[in-house]
């Protein structure tokens, strides 16, 4: 990028995670305290990973007020968006408006299992234009074509079956099945008197120990459990207290998983 589409000799990186508010930012977006006005592009994941949180209509408006303020790039993550159960934006496009300010990225990963083989996707808006009125597509095709021979055709086979209408009803069981599996893990810990975020616009989960090292909780629950969860800490200091557990895996392994801790915790 010419130094003259920048905003000065340097530019600022931003990753907004829910981890600012480990209860899901249920208030403000920026619940940790507003991006530094020189921010030029801003990372944002939701169903965030690993909360299991999907922000609001509302709280996406507040970011992209934020963003066309401040003249800032969105880049926002929608990985997850085919695990949302209620009326959660699926899409930051959902705001007509965000073609000005964002760029959408998604993958075939956690939707289709193709976390092998690689496959995703990228929506630039010709709308999207640097602060001197530079359309950001432009300088994209550039980079990408001259950097990327492309998906492989195995890949993009498998993409095209996914999204047919058959490929597409098997995904969306396998999806239900998970989110089940997230339901039986949910509850485990909740009849324990956790407190457990997440599980139902996303395949994890986010349990909280008040008072405990998040790494303590991981090595108790490996040790004691046989159950190997993520330490929130591991995301960055807002996730002390919290581990990560997520619902991928069989029926039987989780219905076992989801015993063990009240075997240990009782």
């Amino acid at each position: 990028m010419d130094s003259d589409r920048r905003r000065g000799n340097e530019s600022s990186l931003l990753l907004i995670s829910s981890l600012a508010d480990a209860s899901g930012i249920q208030g403000s977006i920026f619940s940790a305290g507003k991006p530094r006005d020189e921010t030029d592009i801003i990372f944002f994941c939701s169903p965030n990973n690993p909360t299991g949180y999907a922000a609001s209509r509302q709280q996406l408006q507040q970011l992209g007020e934020f963003a066309k303020a401040n003249g800032s790039i969105i880049i926002y993550d929608s990985a997850y968006a085919s695990y949302i159960s209620d009326d959660s934006p699926r899409s930051i496009y959902e705001n007509p408006r965000a073609k000005e300010i964002a760029i959408e990225v998604s993958s075939f990963s956690k939707f289709a299992g193709f976390t092998g083989v690689r496959l995703g996707w990228t929506v630039v808006p010709e709308e999207l234009l640097y602060m001197n009125r530079y359309p950001v597509i432009k300088d994209y095709n550039r980079i990408v074509c001259t950097s990327f021979n492309g998906a492989s055709s195995v890949a993009q086979a498998g993409g095209l079956a996914c999204l047919s209408k058959e490929g597409f009803r098997a995904l969306s069981a396998v999806i239900d099945y998970y989110k089940g599996n997230a339901e039986i893990i949910g509850g485990a810990f909740a009849s324990l008197g956790m407190k457990v975020y997440g599980g139902k616009n996303a395949p994890y989960l986010w349990v909280h120990f008040p008072g405990t090292s998040s790494w303590d909780v991981f090595r108790e629950m490996l040790d004691k459990a046989h159950i190997l969860t993520v330490p929130g800490r591991g995301f960055g200091p807002g996730g002390e207290e919290f581990v990560g557990v997520s619902a991928f895996g069989h029926r039987e392994s989780i219905l076992e998983a989801s015993r063990r801790p009240k075997n240990h915790y009782k």
